[in-house]
């Protein structure tokens, strides 16, 4: 959802990523600490712990933040953390639908605060089941753009891995496939030496919706408020943004 807003100044800019960076370091650090609650904190035993501590190093979480993690998700520390994973739905214009990912200690805070910043910023929540229907979790490796590769190439990489499709969008290559199949597509990739992030199960929708100017501007308000909060993990959309509509918004800023 990121990444739609030109900001006038410089000193705005720089706050805007400085919060994105703080917020992903967040959510990297959450998983680390629910991978280690759940296996203990030796990364060589647990393997979903040494996913999560990966992503947070490749993501450039510091290492004294991962440490802490630990050892607090194992407790070590004698914090006990205990997270629940919450989804809520939601509309937004023109037919626009949100499902929204929580991972909280608290859910009557997380759904008072998912609940107001819907309704503050023009959307509606929606009944359970009103939106899963249009999603479908998959599993998603984002693969940088780097000089000489193409989607072939890829493709040919992750395809006896389980590999669906490989999308081109903008600056990378994204790797479509069951859930299930993303430890054999990270194999794939990490044999030929192709460079991925991002490489988690998502929800994506199976139709999309194109908005036009007007109804993009208050989405990507909504979508940016949703996001901004503590115990939101992931904002997955039905909406697609043509480029037309994109260089309107940003010659309106």
């Amino acid at each position: 959802m990121s990444g739609h807003s030109k900001w006038a100044t410089t000193k705005h800019k720089k706050a805007a990523i400085d919060a994105k960076r703080a917020k992903a370091f967040a959510k990297y650090i959450k998983g680390i600490e629910v991978a280690a609650r759940q296996g203990g904190a030796d990364t060589a035993g647990n393997p979903a712990l040494d996913l999560a501590v990966s992503k947070a190093k490749k993501n450039s979480v510091p290492n004294d933040n991962i440490d802490r993690a630990i050892k607090r998700g194992a407790g070590l520390t004698g914090e006990v953390i205990e997270y629940s994973e919450i989804f809520y739905e939601a509309r937004g214009p023109q037919g626009s639908a949100l499902y929204i990912e929580c991972l909280t200690d608290n859910k009557n805070r997380a759904a008072s605060e998912v609940r107001v910043a819907v309704t503050r910023n023009g959307g509606t929540m929606a009944d359970p089941g009103s939106v899963t229907f249009m999603f479908e979790r998959k599993g998603v490796a984002e693969v940088a753009k780097a000089d000489g590769v193409t989607e072939d190439d890829v493709m040919m990489a992750v395809l006896d891995a389980g590999a669906e499709e490989v999308i081109e969008d903008q600056d990378v290559f994204e790797v479509i496939s069951e859930a299930t199949d993303l430890p054999q597509i990270r194999t794939a990739l990490d044999e030929a030496e192709l460079e991925y992030n991002n490489d988690d199960p998502q929800f994506r929708p199976n139709m999309k919706v194109e908005l036009d100017a007007d109804a993009a501007r208050k989405f990507l308000r909504l979508a940016d408020a949703i996001e901004e909060l503590d115990d939101v993990q992931n904002v997955y959309s039905n909406v697609e943004i043509t480029p037309e509509v994109a260089a309107q918004l940003e010659d309106e800023d």
